[in-house]
């Protein structure tokens, strides 16, 4: 490594102290970010190869890594074909040899539970979807995740399916537990379930769990306190939340920062031990001007934050924990790039950009395993 390089590395020096958030300790600031792989078994399991793609970034040097998102029910949870779950025991114990991986590569893991709700495009328990109206969602089905055409028109949920939703995140949480996860993060964002009951344009319900901002953020409060009643004090409970969505990636929130300011202060009175956020490019500002997203999380809830979103440059992902704005960082594309990215940061070796290639024409792990041969054999 030459001097320039040394330097570079010593500038980065603030991803790699070490950062406690809940009960767990974290070797540094450096997180994967939950990822959709539909590489699990076709009823739901996790398999060997997960287990090797998982405890690859642990062992790259990543000090956490947060899960794909795992379905929690065997109602409506499940969003697509070969997602894997946590909704019964046998998927439990599939889940404990890719902790045991990961852990033995040197990360804490995460297992981020998510609703699909009105965005499911795969479901082996039910047929149709559910939301909290009956409005067709944005967009098209992933062509990557095996989806095809419109998203259908989902039937509103009765109170009765909404309990039974929580009553998923909270038995999936306790599962994840007794499988040897470090923690679990409720999936908030990204156009899901929780996120369909938040945002204005898909809940258009006149119960108690519409209308207001405290109203359309019921859910996320129940499922919050179901999930912290059922693991105890004691295990790190995460939750994520963004203004884009998978199927309406432009979206955001209405009144700019000072919506911001109410739902980060609201969300603040749950028992959580922090927030993740994500956004196209984290840096940004949310609004078109001011703080980013990451930075009004930090400074209305109150807890530690991980920042999502565009950050396989180190110098945007230093930025980001230099300037305050965030605690962590969480990395996809670069992930995907580079399992050893940490590493390769830490000792100056440079990093390539990231090639869609590798989801393409599914995101799954055998395509990108056929990807990367191929591209080895092309450089021989």
């Amino acid at each position: 490594m030459n001097a320039t390089e040394k330097h570079d590395a010593h500038l980065h020096d603030c991803l790699f102290k070490p950062q406690c958030i809940g009960s767990m300790s974290l070797k540094n600031r450096l997180a994967v970010a939950p990822m959709t792989r539909i590489s699990a078994t076709d009823d739901g399991c996790a398999t060997g190869q997960m287990a090797g793609y998982y405890s690859a970034f642990a062992e790259g040097g990543f000090g956490l890594v947060i899960s794909e998102g795992i379905y929690t029910d065997k109602a409506y949870s499940q969003g697509y074909w070969n997602q894997p779950g946590l909704s019964d025991d046998t998927q439990r114990h599939a889940w404990a040899t890719v902790i045991g991986r990961v852990h033995k590569g040197g990360a804490c893991m995460v297992a981020q539970l998510m609703h699909a709700g009105a965005l499911s495009q795969g479901n082996l328990y039910r047929s149709g979807t559910v939301g909290p109206s009956a409005l067709r969602p944005k967009g098209q089905q992933m062509a990557f995740y095996r989806g095809k055409g419109d998203y259908p028109i989902p039937r509103a949920m009765v109170h009765e399916e909404i309990a039974e939703a929580i009553h998923g995140f909270a038995d999936a949480a306790v599962r994840a537990q007794q499988a040897g996860f470090d923690g679990v993060e409720i999936h908030g964002a990204n156009g899901y379930l929780l996120d369909q009951f938040l945002t204005e344009e898909t809940n258009l319900r006149n119960d108690s769990y519409g209308g207001d901002v405290e109203r359309r953020l019921r859910l996320i409060f129940e499922v919050v306190h179901a999930v912290r009643t059922a693991v105890g004090p004691a295990f790190t409970l995460g939750l994520r939340i963004s203004q884009g969505k998978v199927n309406d990636r432009t979206h955001k929130w209405r009144n700019a920062e000072n919506k911001a300011a109410l739902i980060f202060g609201t969300l603040a009175k749950l028992p959580i031990d922090y927030l993740h956020t994500t956004e196209f490019e984290a840096w940004q500002s949310a609004f078109g001007n001011g703080a980013s997203l990451a930075s009004l999380a930090r400074q209305h809830a109150g807890v530690p934050v991980i920042a999502n979103g565009s950050l396989h440059d180190p110098t945007r992902a230093t930025g980001l924990i230099a300037s305050g704005q965030a605690d962590l960082v969480s990395l996809g594309r670069g992930a995907l790039t580079h399992a050893d990215w940490p590493t390769r940061v830490l000792n100056g070796i440079p990093l390539n950009d990231f090639d869609p290639g590798i989801l393409s024409p599914v995101a799954n792990l055998r395509n990108e395993d056929r990807y990367r041969k191929e591209r080895t054999h092309s450089l021989l």
